[in-house]
């Protein structure tokens, strides 16, 4: 059953009815989402085809939620808002800074949802951070920090209850930028992204360089490590063992109750969840500290499509979700 975090002070839990949308590289994913117990009461899915340019993949959302706004009102419910996640950097207006995979960086997307009902674009880390605050791992937590490991890696600080968004917004970046050292044996200057070389693609990646034409998607790297393959079984566990070093220095850092692991890969399980949680006990400093609980997150696929929607709500009443915050 979903949790709802409620703050010293006793500040209610968020009641009412949101539309949350989930933007990522492969699907987007909506909803109707009741705020007061995190349930999903209709939800649609459909592909991105992101390579269609940011404008079409925004007329695709919208229509999306005009969709879902639609069912609200005939349920004689009006919304009190949209919140949408989105797989970029995001800064603390709404305003999407970057294009990696979402081609809205520059567009008036937030002005376009709120056209239809009071809106909010977020980044998709703290989206789903806050469905888990509010409803599901992290719930019982003052602070913790959420990492999603999947198409991408990301990781987002939650601290009672809000999600921590940095200066600019960008304090999400744990796997996308270069881990520059230098060879101790040949020298040799090394540059290498994480994400290159622990998310699901790259887990495809590698293993097709070992065994052209194996794999297809992350689950097969998974499935083929499962039933013993010998590739496949080293590249998913130096994958995990590798993002536990990273998750490792940021449980270093910044000293969190728990760390909550979301994503495709965060809830696959077997051997990549096993060397990821190995690695990170390993790379912590604080013997006080090692044996800090690492959990999956508890909403699985839909905490970003859950937490978008109490995203709308929580700008407009913040003390209706949690006291204190990074907004």
């Amino acid at each position: 059953m979903s949790r709802t975090y409620v703050p010293p002070g006793g500040a209610p839990p968020i009641s009412g009815l949101a539309l949350g949308l989930d933007v990522g590289g492969t699907k987007i994913a909506a909803g109707l989402v009741d705020l007061s117990s995190g349930l999903i009461l209709t939800k649609r899915v459909i592909p991105t085809r992101a390579t269609r340019g940011g404008d079409a993949v925004l007329a695709d959302a919208l229509v999306l939620a005009r969709e879902l706004d639609g069912d609200a009102t005939a349920r004689g419910i009006d919304v009190l808002g949209i919140g949408v996640g989105v797989a970029e950097l995001v800064d603390r207006d709404g305003a999407v800074r970057s294009d990696h995979a979402i081609h809205w960086k520059g567009l008036p997307v937030q002005e376009n949802f709120c056209k239809i009902a009071p809106a909010i674009v977020e980044s998709d880390v703290r989206a789903a951070a806050l469905g888990e605050a509010l409803y599901g791992a992290g719930a019982e937590y003052r602070l913790f920090a959420y990492v999603t490991v999947g198409t991408g890696i990301s990781s987002c600080l939650v601290s009672e209850g809000h999600p921590l968004a940095g200066a600019r917004g960008n304090a999400l970046v744990l796997a996308s930028s270069p881990l520059s050292t230098t060879c101790q044996e040949c020298g040799t200057q090394l540059h290498q992204i994480l994400e290159d070389f622990a998310s699901g693609p790259a887990l495809v990646a590698r293993l097709n360089t070992l065994t052209p034409g194996r794999a297809v998607r992350g689950e097969d790297v998974l499935a083929a490590a499962s039933d013993g393959e010998e590739a496949a079984v080293e590249v998913v566990r130096t994958a995990g063992y590798a993002l536990g070093n990273s998750v490792a220095f940021l449980v270093n850092v910044a000293d969190p109750e728990a760390v909550v692991v979301g994503g495709g890969l965060g809830h696959a399980g077997g051997l990549y969840w096993e060397s990821l949680v190995a690695s990170i006990r390993e790379h912590i400093y604080g013997d006080a500290t090692r044996e800090l609980p690492i959990v999956p997150a508890a909403l699985g696929p839909d905490a970003g499509l859950v937490g978008a929607a109490a995203s709308a709500v929580r700008r407009r009443h913040p003390e209706s979700v949690a006291a204190g915050g990074a907004r």
